[in-house]
């Protein structure tokens, strides 16, 4: 099941990327290593209501300083009842740092998330449309 979902995420993502990274004979582009990060339902999911909505708010302000901070070009929620429940694209030189950042995510602290990284191949600077 894990390989599935990441089959299917890397197919939406190059699938909405396509036209930005179309290489013809005038337009190069460069590739570049990014950091995949699978956001998964964790262990411990049995907060009260208050402390659950404290660590989600606080999960999102920690999204929103790396975004400033240029380290996630992407993230989101995943919109369904699954196990995975989000994706962020990190922008960071190396694993051990992705790994570093992630562990600064106030929902991966309390165990309400988990994640699995991996290192993704793209253009550098595709967006999705």
């Amino acid at each position: 099941m894990k390989a599935s979902y990441l089959t299917l995420l890397c197919l939406l993502v190059l699938g909405g990327n396509s036209q930005s990274v179309a290489q013809d004979k005038e337009t190069p582009y460069e590739m570049k290593t990014y950091y995949l990060v699978l956001l998964k339902r964790g262990p411990m999911r049995n907060h009260d209501s208050t402390t659950a909505r404290n660590i989600q708010k606080a999960h999102l302000e920690n999204i929103d300083r790396l975004a400033k901070e240029g380290k996630i070009d992407l993230a989101g929620p995943c919109l369904h009842d699954g196990d995975l429940r989000g994706i962020f694209v990190m922008n960071v030189a190396t694993y051990e740092e992705a790994k570093a950042l992630v562990d600064t995510d106030p929902a991966i602290k309390a165990g309400r998330l988990v994640a699995e990284i991996y290192p993704w191949f793209s253009a550098k600077g595709a967006m999705l449309r």
